[in-house]
């Protein structure tokens, strides 16, 4: 986790575009570069782990990724809420979603403590 790229700090904002967003064709650039694998063959292997990720959690299962962290599904009730415009009480329907808890590699690694 050591080599994740980070912006060059006297490099151009506008030349980097949006240099703080550490997108999928950079990871599989840099893991590419880091494997010796095709940039293409890389691509399908990180399109497979999100994709087997993904099912896993709608099927309810925790995803837990050593030294990095784990997704967990979450899911909340239906209940009450207020209407922000009109101050009028609504029903929220119930929803899905996704949590995560970093590991402590990863939380070590971003304060800064050696790893």
């Amino acid at each position: 986790m050591d080599d994740i790229k980070e912006p060059d700090a006297g490099a151009d904002p506008a030349a980097l575009g949006s240099a703080s967003i550490y997108n999928r064709q950079l990871l599989a650039a840099d893991v590419a570069e880091k494997t010796g694998l095709p940039r293409n063959k890389v691509v399908a292997v990180i399109d497979a782990v999100f994709e087997a990720a993904s099912h896993a959690l709608r099927d309810g299962k925790e995803v837990r990724i050593a030294g990095f962290g784990s997704f967990l599904p979450s899911e909340r009730p239906a209940g009450k809420g207020l209407d922000p415009e009109t101050g009028n009480e609504v029903d929220t329907p119930e929803s899905k979603s996704v949590r995560f808890r970093p590991g402590k590699v990863l939380r070590d690694m971003m304060s800064g403590a050696p790893v």
